[in-house]
């Protein structure tokens, strides 16, 4: 018996066992019982060993065991804890219909290509267990698409995956165990921190600033032993920074020496965008893949994302992606390649990333007059800094109609974003939009005052 005080979780247990797996299956009762609760701290490996009298290395081995399967966590000097299962910040609308929701990072649904037309043309014969998983129209296309941004005689294979998010979850998971360092960037995109934590992976933060991820944020990630990095070469979510191509290149030196290092690239803004492409992925870098999906320009639901990659991460995609089982509907390839191949399409893309350039300058010029310099970025968002703390602000924005998303959400250890707001702004109309400024700027006031 390990006696402590509930107070700061610590609680009185019995812990049973003399071997490693003994002791962890031990504690697991324990934690699916409910005696011990998430947050709960289990007793110092010495400690533990000194009560069972078993070899020190013996706890050791328990704890690594339930911190493998994601039953515990280590941190450090706050000891091991019993997991939780903490809520993620999600993106899309909020519950409160009673505020007008300007977090939601949504694209504008009037900007969405209507696929109704598209739908009659891609009538074709039923695809059977045991084909291709990759509509070879859709094929054709996509390899277009994505070697033209990556170096002349890049190797390439090309895999198709419900949406980006499950691209980049099926490369980390061929490649990564629990527990492994992943380099994030900081403030960080949600569904990266969410597939990331969820997982069991370890983050480390790479801070970002107005030319996207940076020069020494990356060596020092890399000098942790991360194995796989995650960055957002343009309009980055949440800041709407875009790698530069002197930066691109000065990141880029830096992987030289970690070949093996798997870069993953989500550009998922891609055909919106208003900024040239610049890549982390050097000719000779042996673990790569860029990540295209078409949720922004075609919407959402449109769940489908193209990811180019070395060849042998390619054969171990496809192993994750074995027919008959989880390939990608070939009816949404086929709806996909008519709506990207169709000029009027292409011409309405191109004028839904101009919009929503304007829109976000068109902001930040308010912005400007109310006392909050702002730069409009790239992307559906407007990462907007306060001088003050960001959810006192959302507070003071929510008794005057608005709920907004703070920027401590995207942070992996980022304190500073914790006075920015993330605002999505371009289906406001001009007179909302001067009000949401207004508002804005009466709410830092009253915060700072």
């Amino acid at each position: 018996m390990v006696e402590r005080d509930r107070k700061d979780h610590d609680v009185i247990v019995d812990i049973e066992g003399r071997s490693a797996a003994e002791i962890a299956g031990s504690l697991r009762a324990l934690i699916e019982r409910g005696t011990l609760r998430p947050g709960d701290a289990l007793p110092p490996v010495r400690t533990l060993a000194e009560q069972l009298g078993v070899n020190r290395n013996t706890a050791v081995a328990a704890y690594r065991q339930l911190t493998n399967a994601g039953v515990v966590v280590t941190l450090g000097r706050g000891g091991t804890r019993v997991a939780g299962t903490a809520s993620v910040a999600q993106e899309g609308f909020a519950a409160d219909t009673a505020l007008r929701d300007i977090g939601t990072g949504n694209p504008d649904a009037s900007r969405i290509p209507d696929p109704s037309a598209a739908l009659a043309r891609i009538a074709g014969r039923p695809v059977l267990y045991g084909e291709p998983v990759i509509d070879p129209d859709l094929e054709r296309w996509a390899d277009a698409w994505m070697r033209r941004d990556l170096p002349d005689g890049t190797p390439m294979r090309l895999t198709v995956t419900s949406g980006a998010a499950d691209a980049v979850e099926r490369l980390l998971a061929q490649a990564l165990t629990r527990d492994d360092a992943v380099a994030l960037e900081d403030p960080c995109f949600l569904t990266s921190i969410h597939t990331v934590r969820v997982a069991g992976y370890r983050p480390v933060a790479v801070p970002v600033d107005d030319k996207g991820m940076t020069v020494d944020g990356l060596r020092a990630a890399l000098e942790q032993g991360v194995r796989a990095v995650i960055c957002t070469p343009r309009a980055q979510n949440p800041t709407g920074a875009s790698l530069s191509e002197r930066r691109a290149a000065e990141l880029r030196a830096v992987l030289r020496d970690h070949p093996y290092v798997l870069v993953i690239e989500d550009d998922h803004y891609s055909l919106l965008s208003r900024k040239p492409y610049h890549s982390l992925i050097d000719p000779h870098h042996r673990r790569w893949a860029l990540v295209r999906s078409v949720s922004k320009f075609l919407g959402p639901d449109m769940c489908l994302a193209v990811t180019a990659s070395d060849p042998e991460t390619a054969d171990r995609l496809a192993m994750r992606l074995t027919p008959g089982t989880t390939w990608v509907s070939h009816l949404l390839q086929r709806l996909v390649h008519a709506l990207a191949t169709d000029p009027e399409v292409a011409a309405g893309i191109r004028a839904a990333g101009e919009y929503y350039a304007a829109r976000n300058t068109e902001f930040a010029e308010l912005l400007a007059a109310e006392g909050l310099p702002t730069d409009p970025g790239d992307g559906l968002n407007v990462w907007v800094p306060l001088g003050v703390p960001a959810r006192a602000v959302t507070e003071q924005l929510m008794r005057r109609g608005w709920l907004a998303r703070p920027g401590d959400e995207f942070a992996v250890g980022d304190a500073a974003a914790s006075e920015r707001l993330r605002l999505t702004v371009h289906d406001l109309d001009d007179v909302e939009l001067a009000r949401l400024a207004a508002d804005l700027g009466a709410s830092v006031r009253a915060v700072r005052d």
